[in-house]
């Protein structure tokens, strides 16, 4: 399954509830003119609505270029965020930075979805790597995950201007698709079995119930995507993960 983030209060919410706001004082500067209520009504605006209008302005900056709220309505990342996990995004960061190896990102994934996708990332521009009985491998070496639910159930090689993968069952490598993943055409790569710029590998930490690279092929930082279903859609990173907040029992930083 996907862990796909859905939140609580959109921008689009919050920039409906500021226009009502307004029309509504509005309406009420023009009362006094026209029922000659010697201003109570311009004063009932300014006084009672106009700390909203701020408050809505100042909430749709926010969730638009700081942070927003989402939830987890999936058991992709088990056990580092539980079902019904509500989370605290920071949208600011990645604007001066790239996501780090081990982040949990939001993220659009180049598969055809309402909603964004959270996933670690595991594996970064210029890396090599491969999953091998288990073990995630990069740069040549083993990764320690104490955060996973369980290892991964297939291996995986990136190799050859692609990624391979063959399951516990079928021993068979197979190549994934530019038609069902992302995976940039050769002359974007800098070498044959290193991630190409621009290109993240992400994984759920429930590895065995994840709809991740290991099926859709890379995120990326921009642009758009090369290949796949959303090719020449736009590419990008919404936030990173920064605090679990409710339930309160599930409090802390990631």
């Amino acid at each position: 399954m996907s862990s796909m983030p859905s939140f609580s209060i959109t921008p689009n919410i919050l920039l409906g509830a500021f226009a009502v706001l307004v029309v509504l004082r509005a309406i009420l500067s023009l009362t006094p003119v026209i029922a000659r209520s010697q201003g109570r009504s311009t004063h009932f605006a300014r006084e009672g609505i106009d700390p909203f209008i701020y408050a809505a302005g100042a909430a749709w900056l926010l969730t638009m270029f700081v942070a927003r709220t989402y939830y987890i309505p999936s058991g992709s990342m088990i056990p580092t965020l539980q079902v019904n996990d509500v989370l605290i995004v920071d949208k600011f960061e990645y604007r001066f930075h790239a996501p780090h190896e081990g982040d949990i990102v939001v993220f659009p994934p180049p598969i055809p979805t309402p909603d964004d996708f959270i996933k670690r990332v595991i594996g970064l521009p210029g890396d090599t790597l491969a999953i091998s009985h288990g073990v995630v491998i990069r740069n040549g070496i083993p990764m320690t995950e104490p955060y996973i639910a369980q290892k991964p159930n297939y291996d995986l090689q990136i190799r050859d201007y692609g990624i391979y993968e063959r399951d516990m069952f079928d021993r068979t490598w197979r190549r994934l698709t530019p038609e069902e993943a992302n995976i940039p055409p050769r002359a974007m790569w800098t070498a044959p079995n290193r991630i190409p710029p621009h290109c993240y590998f992400m994984m759920g930490d429930n590895r065995n119930d994840s709809e991740d690279s290991h099926a859709w092929g890379f995120a990326q930082d921009g642009g758009v995507f090369a290949t796949g279903p959303r090719a020449g859609k736009h590419a990008g990173f919404t936030g990173r993960a920064v605090v679990i907040f409710w339930p309160v029992s599930h409090f802390r930083i990631l």
